[in-house]
């Protein structure tokens, strides 16, 4: 055996060495420009996902490829670390901690997609940070109320009575459907005569009206007679004379067809916003010079107005709140009981204790099991 020990290579060649492989690793790359991988990546997520997921992705990732392009990064071979940590810092500028790490997490599975074509450097998906939440810190902290609800429809009651947007908040709150479910609701679906009215969410995708667990997601919601009245002016008054592109009588429909999602978006986002139904700013903002007060384009911008899903969010809250056992909140919104807990149950432990003992209060008499 023999005893020599091997030699050092030289720090220079070391480093030419290490040259020559970035080198080999870099030309392994193909420059890829972001709009053609964001096309790319799109067209592999509408293979599996729902229409309404891959335009989530579309918009958040557009942002990365507007970005890209101001910044003169034509291929993403170019792309460094420390431009996913510049594109974090421009965006956040525009979002809530919640946001920030949809958007970033987002980003990161789309440059983990980019590896397997080539595009970017191995292991640069890693590099995409995003914010830690907090425990009580996530997507169920944004919810509206029953009283901030409340408000939107009294108002809306007395000065919008019966519009399409009235009646397109009355269906979101009435039933906390998803803004999919609430969007494909045709004229027909509306079953006021019935012995209990309801409306029936249809999933049909062949005529654009998906819903998103698909056949499993149909289902009858009865509603209020008081939801009724209004829906039923609607329909004598107010509502379009019109069908869609597949000569569907949408119940939520303007003067050119059947609402869009970024429609029912901006209705809630108007009058989501304290200003819009007379309340005072809580945010010391004058109305005057606020763009998010004045300009439609900006509504989101208001930190007090919120998309559709916090409705259903707080629908679904104030539901368990009123001692509705999950299965019923389940069934009627179309949610599995995991995710309730996981993502729309925002009662405190104090009030999930008070509803325990409140029930087992019923069941016994409110006297001990072992007297």
């Amino acid at each position: 055996m023999s005893n020599q020990v091997p030699s050092i290579a030289e720090p220079d060649s070391l480093e030419n060495r290490l040259e020559e492989l970035l080198e080999q690793t870099t030309e392994s790359l193909e420059p890829t420009a972001p709009e053609r991988a964001l096309e790319l990546y799109l067209d592999d997520k509408a293979r599996d996902c729902q229409e309404a997921t891959v335009n989530a992705h579309r918009s958040r990732l557009g942002f990365f490829v507007d970005w890209c392009d101001g910044q003169g990064i034509d291929t993403l071979d170019q792309l460094s670390a420390r431009d996913l940590h510049e594109f974090r810092v421009w965006r956040r500028e525009d979002l809530n901690v919640v946001s920030e790490k949809t958007q970033m997490d987002s980003l990161r599975v789309f440059i983990e997609w980019c590896e397997t074509i080539d595009a970017v450097e191995s292991g640069l998906y890693r590099k995409v940070d995003s914010p830690n939440l907090d425990n009580g810190e996530n997507a169920r902290d944004t919810v509206l109320n029953a009283e901030r609800a409340q408000e939107v429809l009294a108002y809306l009651e007395r000065y919008e009575y019966a519009t399409t947007e009235h009646v397109c908040w009355v269906v979101l709150t009435e039933t906390g459907v998803r803004l999919g479910g609430a969007r494909a609701l045709d004229v027909g679906d509306y079953q006021a005569d019935a012995e209990t009215p309801h409306i029936e969410i249809h999933h049909r995708p062949d005529s654009d009206t998906p819903i998103k667990n698909k056949e499993p997601g149909e289902r009858r919601v009865a509603i209020s007679e008081e939801a009724c009245d209004v829906i039923d002016d609607y329909l004598e008054q107010r509502r379009p004379d019109v069908v869609d592109d597949h000569d569907r009588e949408p119940l939520l429909a303007t003067q050119r067809g059947r609402v869009g999602t970024s429609t029912i978006r901006t209705y809630v986002y108007r009058w989501s916003r304290p200003c819009a139904i007379g309340r005072e700013c809580p945010h010391d903002r004058d109305p005057d010079d606020c763009e998010a007060a004045n300009n439609e384009a900006r509504f989101a911008r208001c930190p007090s107005s919120v998309t559709p899903h916090p409705i259903r969010r707080g629908y679904i809250t104030q539901l368990l709140r009123a001692g509705v056992p999950v299965e019923i909140v389940s069934d009627r919104c179309n949610v599995s009981p995991t995710i309730i807990d996981q993502h729309y149950d925002v009662r405190s432990k104090e009030d999930k204790m008070q509803q325990r003992q409140k029930a087992l209060d019923d069941a016994t008499g409110n006297s001990s099991l072992y007297p």
